[in-house]
């Protein structure tokens, strides 16, 4: 008779209901993901920034339609002066293995300034099938761009 297999997933007991729900509810205040940004930049939701963390050059090859390129390397009181602190900045950089949106997310947070990361970055955008702006200019997401229907 072979012994029962432990669970690894069990290995550590799950959270309450309501411990899961307070904790994926905070976990949300922290992030979006790149349809939601998409959908509130196609229906020209202007409550949102959305920020490039990246280098200018990086930017100028590819960046989401409407963003404005704000290497995070470049943020501090001085140059974040002109910024509407009563928007919602949402960085991003090149995608998961890079933390340039955090990092970015970081300094303007500690700035006092309101800010969700958007999960995946570019990647993910590219990957959503979302249309990429190129150029110095932040462009603006298309007014024909499809909307893509969330798999999730």
């Amino acid at each position: 008779m072979t012994a029962p297999v432990a669970s690894q997933v069990l290995a550590f007991p799950p959270a309450s209901a309501g411990q899961t729900a307070d904790y994926m509810l905070h976990k949300l205040s922290f992030h979006a993901d790149a349809w939601d940004v998409a959908e509130d930049l196609r229906n020209g939701i202007t409550a949102l920034v959305v920020i490039d963390t990246r280098s200018e050059s990086l930017y100028a090859q590819g960046h989401v339609p409407g963003a404005i390129s704000f290497p995070h390397r470049l943020m501090d009181a001085q140059s974040t002066a002109a910024l509407d602190r009563s928007k919602v900045y949402v960085t991003y950089c090149d995608g998961i293995g890079c933390n340039g949106s955090t990092k970015g997310a970081y300094k303007l947070a500690k700035l006092g300034f309101t800010v969700k990361e958007m999960l995946g970055g570019l990647d993910f955008w590219v990957r959503d099938g979302q249309p990429v702006a190129t150029g110095s200019a932040p462009g603006a997401m298309p007014a024909d761009a499809p909307a893509i229907e969330c798999a999730c």
